[in-house]
């Protein structure tokens, strides 16, 4: 956390860069791979953190802008709510907020172009676990037990079957189960079976009803075999939803700064998830993208062991911050005059 004060304190900002890594294995082997076994940077947050690092630095050296700008260098993005802890610390109380604004390289945009839209740009997301319980047999003699596997597959199929039926068709959902977990040899059959997976809404009333969707699926068909099913949804992130005011002017700072072929100004909103939503839930603000695939090329996807952060999109990203600071503070003022 760093902050630049501005003449005014009341004005102030808050810039935003994750800095966490993931546990995933690099398959790359160029010079500047990862030298930690089974921990690399796949999402890009070095290099989101390189970029605030630039504007922070170039920033100091300027004359003084109106109000604080607040460099926020968020840990835990990656389900550990950093964002969440941050404001429970009392971040918008220490260092008085007006806005927040975000960033993040997308392997989908041409490298230097900027996606944004208003409203949500993120899903909101939340992770489940189910844990069918039966009695565990022989695996030649299932009659003397409950089998909770064939309950387990049923219910990872009705999941979809939710996902497809119980929500009106134009409002996207996507529940995945991920992790399947039974038994521990291939003649015994398990007490129990665990499923692990999430759920992605563009809305939080969705989610929730999704959630009560699932837990009453798999209760009443646990129920209507003799079994039992225990489901616990956590690591809970809100939708990342753009606001009006802001989301035009970082259009404006865009398109004047990087000219009308690299702005993209009604990208479709992403089913992934990004903990910058608490953020957005507390001050208004906007989430941008920033491309990182060269021209005629498709970048490695984020969260894979191929990927890699294109340096070529540092100065972009710089300026894109210090033009973003500097033309919040113009409005800011012209509003302070004109008593908007």
């Amino acid at each position: 956390m760093a902050s630049l004060p501005g003449a005014n304190p009341a004005w102030g900002i808050v810039l935003r860069a994750d800095m966490d890594a993931l546990p995933i294995h690099e398959a790359n082997d160029f010079t500047h791979a990862s030298c930690a076994h089974g921990i690399m940077h796949a999402c890009g947050h070095d290099g989101h953190t390189v970029m605030l690092l630039g504007a922070a630095r170039i920033l100091m050296g300027m004359p003084q802008l109106p109000g604080s700008v607040h460099f926020v260098f968020q840990p835990g993005e990656e389900g550990g709510a950093g964002a969440r802890k941050m404001i429970d610390d009392g971040l918008f109380e220490q260092y008085p907020t007006e806005a927040v604004f975000g960033m993040h390289n997308w392997p989908g945009l041409p490298a230097g172009h900027f996606g944004l839209r208003v409203g949500p740009i993120m899903a909101a997301g939340s992770r489940f676990r189910i844990t069918v319980t039966g009695k565990g047999a022989h695996a030649a003699q299932p009659h003397l037990g409950l089998d909770p596997i064939p309950l387990a597959c049923s219910m990872v199929l009705h999941c979809q079957t939710i996902a497809a039926r119980h929500k009106d068709p134009v409002d996207p959902a996507v529940i995945s189960v991920c992790m399947i977990h039974a038994g521990d040899t291939d003649n015994v059959i398990p007490d129990s079976a665990e499923l692990r997976g999430t759920i992605r809404t563009l809305s939080s009333e969705l989610q929730q009803k999704l959630q009560r969707d699932i837990r009453q699926m798999c209760e009443g068909l646990a129920a209507a075999h003799g079994a039992q099913a225990e489901v616990t949804f956590f690591q809970y992130y809100p939708a990342t939803i753009n606001t009006r005011a802001e989301t035009a002017l970082c259009e404006a700072v865009i398109r004047e700064t990087f000219g009308d072929e690299r702005t993209h100004a009604d990208v479709p909103a992403n089913m992934t998830s990004e903990d910058f939503g608490f953020m957005l839930e507390e001050r208004p603000g906007t989430y941008v993208l920033i491309g990182n695939a060269n021209a005629g090329t498709t970048a490695q996807s984020l969260h894979n062991p191929k990927y890699d952060f294109n340096d070529d999109i540092i100065p972009a990203g710089v300026q894109y911050w210090i033009t973003l600071a500097q033309h919040y503070f113009r409005t800011r003022q012209q509003k302070s005059v004109s008593g908007a």
